[in-house]
């Protein structure tokens, strides 16, 4: 009875072990097991400032236009090269007194010879030009005198002769002065065989041979070869807004027998009678580059002031006539450009 009794009593509490096990088993399987999901909390507001500073950050290193930002506009081409302003080493040179911009529309006409309306100059001033040009050694000789003085003239180029020469006349407008035409070949525009088409044909061509040697076109100056002034071409003028060029003093320094000393004597018996005006000379002949060191100083012992001429626009060329002259020279094509726009000089 009483082991029956043990018996019973061991089986009860063995019952009570395995169940307490059980329990505890799958208790801890259920802890190991995924997590419950449970809401994140909301994000505390952005503080104003925050706000503001991070709007101004975004706007600052990406904004996004409202419209398309427009092209840049293309830049503008490189003005012509500006002749600088040189510094006379002579500091008792003649110099220049002052510069005259001429505005030549409707063809004005300067020098009293032919052309009385325009009285510019003040007693004691006088222009200094000079026809025929350009030539070799007597060219040069001409511009080193001026040079000397820190003087400027006036060049009325020849056409023929600009095509031959056109670096001697590329160094006259590099100095400072001012360079005209005076037709291609020197003709006299008044000849009795002269069309008025084969005059302006003279004219034209001129113009077109001393563009394509300086590279540039030049000033809107004219001087009629032996002062022979075609009507119809002084009216053409007109149409062409050209100034044309007579003269107050002759230097007749074309003569035969011309000297240094006669061509000097010539201008200043002239020069004193008169008090001013334009001079007449010439850069094609031998005595006058030879007379120009002591007609300078004679100018200026005399209190003669030099007044440079120079024009308010240039004078562009016709492509009819450009194309003649390179179809003359038999310039190749591809060598049709001036020497400007191919060699420019960017640092000196």
């Amino acid at each position: 009875m009483r082991n029956a009794l043990g018996l019973m009593l061991a089986s009860v509490v063995a019952a009570v072990v395995i169940a307490a096990g059980g329990w505890f088993y799958y208790s801890s399987r259920a802890d190991q097991a995924a997590p419950k999901t449970i809401a994140a909390r909301a994000a505390d507001p952005l503080p104003a400032q925050a706000k503001l500073a991070a709007k101004d950050d975004v706007a600052t290193t990406a904004a996004i236009a409202a419209k398309p930002a427009a092209a840049a506009p293309a830049p503008a081409p490189a003005p012509m090269p500006v002749q600088q302003k040189s510094t006379c080493a002579n500091p008792n040179a003649l110099g220049v007194s002052r510069v005259v911009e001429i505005d030549t529309t409707g063809g004005p006409g300067f020098g009293f010879d032919h052309f009385k309306q325009f009285d510019f100059l003040t007693d004691k001033e006088v222009v200094l030009t000079f026809d025929d040009g350009p030539w070799p050694v007597n060219t040069p000789a001409v511009l080193k005198a001026l040079a000397d003085e820190c003087a400027k003239g006036l060049f009325f180029s020849v056409g023929k002769h600009a095509t031959y020469h056109p670096e001697i006349l590329r160094q006259v407008l590099a100095q400072g002065h001012t360079v005209g035409t005076h037709t291609w070949s020197h003709v006299n525009l008044n000849g009795k065989k002269m069309t008025e088409q084969m005059a302006k044909d003279e004219v034209e061509k001129g113009i077109s041979a001393v563009k394509y040697a300086l590279g540039t076109n030049p000033a809107p100056f004219f001087r009629f070869p032996q002062l022979q002034h075609n009507p119809a071409i002084v009216s053409y003028f007109g149409t062409r807004n050209v100034a044309m060029f007579s003269t107050d003093i002759d230097s007749f320094d074309f003569r035969k027998g011309a000297t240094p000393e006669k061509i000097i004597e010539t201008v200043m018996t002239r020069l004193d009678k008169l008090g001013k005006g334009i001079i007449l000379m010439h850069d094609f002949q031998k005595h006058t580059g030879e007379a120009m060191p002591a007609l300078l100083a004679r100018l200026k012992a005399g209190g003669y002031k030099i007044v440079q001429m120079k024009a308010k626009t240039t004078l562009q060329s016709l492509p009819e006539y450009d194309e003649a002259l390179l179809k003359d020279l038999k310039v190749p094509t591809s060598s049709a450009r001036p020497i400007g726009s191919v060699v420019q000089t960017v640092s000196q």
